[in-house]
């Protein structure tokens, strides 16, 4: 999947996410809709023949923002794996914010370091109104951290752009739904 200069062919990246992780059915979604088919971002975030091509995509789209982010930010379970490849190929740190904050420990809700002021881009998985993203983003504020952009895998195009530009930031998506023939 990575060309002679380590870079991902991008139609073909496209293609194996697709062949991995489309499934056609009735399923019900985070956001409570329902749809006939389901990304399952698990497929493909946990084969690395797609999440290294991933993590050169996510690198090249964060040097297109502009001045490289101070960290990167993901989800708990979801993004940790996209966070972390994006971050070796970068070097940039990484920050995984949690659902919930721990009842154990540090009882904290967001792991990794993370100053005031600190430019932060967010990784998702898959988009679809984008929800799970700005309460993430929300935790990450909360911390003192300028979130800069939103950067999905794929945008489902079902409000997510305008959800997350509606809240003030950038957002980006490396493929969408249609890239991946289905949906909008």
């Amino acid at each position: 999947m990575l060309e002679a200069d380590n870079r991902p062919d991008r139609d073909q990246l496209a293609r194996a996410i697709a062949d991995l992780s489309v499934l056609r059915g009735s399923f019900t979604l985070r956001s409570g809709r329902t749809s006939s088919y389901y990304l399952d971002k698990y497929r493909f975030s946990t084969r690395p023949e797609v999440l290294g091509p991933l993590a050169h995509l996510f690198a090249d789209r964060l040097r297109e923002l502009g001045p490289m982010p101070d960290r990167i930010a993901g989800a708990e379970l979801d993004g940790i794996p996209l966070v972390t490849a994006t971050g070796l190929t970068t070097g940039l740190p990484s920050i995984f914010i949690r659902n919930a904050k721990k009842d154990y420990g540090t009882a904290k809700q967001l792991e990794g370091a993370i100053e005031p002021g600190d430019r932060v881009v967010f990784l998702e998985d898959v988009a679809t109104t984008g929800g799970q993203a700005l309460e993430a983003v929300e935790v990450l504020r909360e911390q003192g951290a300028t979130v800069e952009a939103i950067i999905a895998v794929i945008d489902r195009q079902e409000g997510a752009r305008e959800n997350v530009e509606a809240a003030g930031l950038r957002f980006e998506s490396l493929f969408t739904a249609a890239d991946l023939g289905v949906g909008g």
